[in-house]
C-alpha cells in the first residue's frame, strides 16, 4: 500500500498514542515516531519533518500541546491537527490562533479522523504531498 504522508503523533497517554498510530497506519499514513511531551514533539518534528503533527492539547510537563504546536509552526512550518478531550472556550480560542488543520475531540471516531486527514492530504497543497 502506498503511504499517503508522514504524521507525528504527540500524545502523553501511551495506550492512546499506540492506538492512534495503528489507526493511522491502517489508513495508509506513516507514523514513524510518537512524542509524549511538548519538548519531545518540537525536537522530533525538527528531525522527522512530517507532513502533519497530530497533537494532544493537554500534555504533561511545562510545554502543553498548544505551545508545542506554536513552536513547531514557527520553526518548521509544519501544520497541526489538535486533539483534546476538553472543549472549553479558552482552550479552543488559544488553539485557533495557530490556524490548525482541525480540532478533533476525544474519543476519536475513525470516520471523522479520516475525513479531516483526507481533506488535508488531497487538497492539492504541497504540505500534504
Amino acid at each position: 500500500m502506498k503511504k499517503l504522508g508522514t504524521i507525528l503523533v504527540v500524545e502523553d497517554e501511551r495506550i492512546v498514542a499506540k492506538d492512534l498510530q495503528q489507526r493511522l497506519n491502517k489508513l495508509g499514513f506513516q507514523v514513524p515516531e510518537i512524542a509524549s511531551s511538548g519538548d519531545e514533539a518540537i525536537r522530533i518534528a525538527g528531525v522527522l519533518r512530517p507532513n502533519l503533527v497530530v497533537m494532544d492539547i493537554n500534555l504533561r510537563g511545562q510545554v502543553d500541546g498548544i505551545e508545542a504546536a506554536r513552536q513547531i509552526r514557527e520553526k518548521y512550518r509544519i501544520p497541526v491537527l489538535f486533539l483534546s478531550a476538553y472543549g472549553d472556550e479558552e482552550t479552543i480560542f488559544r488553539a485557533n490562533h495557530l490556524e490548525p488543520v482541525g480540532y478533533l475531540g476525544k474519543p476519536l471516531e475513525d470516520q471523522e479522523l479520516y475525513s479531516v486527514l483526507n481533506k488535508f492530504f488531497t487538497r492539492g497543497s504541497s504540505r500534504g504531498k
